[in-house]
């Protein structure tokens, strides 16, 4: 299999503080890929080096088969995590330049910069200010502006960050166009839900240490069956339900873990009694059960770690 990135053992440390540590990872070409991790896990550090921005001080990066980025720099795409834009610029002007600088000529980074705003909702906006835009409005903006030149493997840190729910579908519905037309896709995020509805693959990074990486299936292989229940009523019954394990109740839907060997069947027949069950499927947990059980192992494992020292 061909690999858009390839990273072997990669560390990085700033001083005495060890901020990817080992780091191992290959992403196939034309996949999307998905970066999961709290706020300082590492994930931002781990892109910044893919994209040459900071330097490993060991292991090997493999980018397009190059080991710096910038050899193939207009054949990448990229967000950062910090957002901004020329706020006296207007929409497609922006655009038309980000193209620009990845070396289209003027004519076509105009008309592609048009065409892209038209498409994804923004036609009204080719000819006003940045500065008048909407938080989501702009981070969509950025997004078009890194992918104009239509690059193979397109990097975004962050992109549903702030984004309300018309914005977010949009953004997913950008990202799944461009694996659509054959290219890697590469996101870092903190939501579970954007990140099982689109990736092929993911990975989660944990206090500077890879947690696990693979398919969807592949993660959430040997874990716990749980009952997926949408439901109306008072959740606090929930957590009284004979034979749970634990509960994530979201409002008005809720993961339910059983205690091995109890019968979901019995649980059904208990939860019709005290709540009016709108759904239930019993199945493998959601990569939000999968992250917050793996950061609960990740940090026991540590404070064991600790306590042996």
């Amino acid at each position: 299999m061909d690999h858009a990135l390839t990273l072997r053992s990669v560390t990085k440390r700033f001083g005495s503080f060890t901020a990817v540590d080992a780091l191992s990872l290959e992403v196939p070409q034309g996949c999307i890929y998905g970066f999961l991790g709290q706020n300082g896990a590492g994930k931002t550090t781990t892109i910044r080096m893919v994209m040459s921005i900071f330097h490993p001080d060991s292991g090997q990066i493999s980018v397009l088969g190059h080991s710096d980025a910038q050899q193939v720099k207009d054949r990448l795409g990229y967000l950062p995590e910090e957002k901004g834009l020329y706020k006296k610029m207007k929409t497609a002007e922006i655009v038309a330049y980000f193209g620009k600088l990845k070396g289209m000529d003027s004519k076509t980074a105009n008309l592609k910069a048009r065409a892209l705003l038209t498409r994804y909702g923004l036609g009204d906006w080719l000819d006003k200010k940045c500065e008048a835009m909407s938080k989501g409005m702009g981070q969509k903006v950025q997004v078009l502006g890194s992918i104009i030149h239509e690059p193979e493997l397109v990097i975004l840190d962050e992109p549903f960050s702030g984004l309300d729910p018309v914005n977010r579908d949009t953004m997913r519905d950008i990202i799944l166009d461009m694996k659509n037309q054959g290219r890697t896709v590469i996101f870092s995020t903190h939501g579970m839900e954007q990140a099982e509805q689109i990736c092929d693959y993911v990975m989660m990074i944990h206090k500077s240490k890879l947690q696990f990486a693979g398919t969807l299936t592949a993660v959430k292989k040997g874990r716990d069956l749980g009952i997926q229940l949408d439901y109306d009523g008072d959740g606090r019954a929930l957590q009284q339900l004979p034979g749970a394990k634990h509960v994530n109740d979201h409002g008005k839907s809720a993961e339910i873990f059983l205690q091995s060997g109890q019968d979901p069947q019995q649980a059904l027949r208990w939860l019709v009694d005290h709540v009016t069950v709108k759904r239930f499927d019993y199945r493998e947990p959601s990569l939000h059960e999968v992250f917050v059980r793996t950061v609960e192992e990740a940090n026991a494992k540590l404070a064991l770690a600790g306590g042996e020292r």
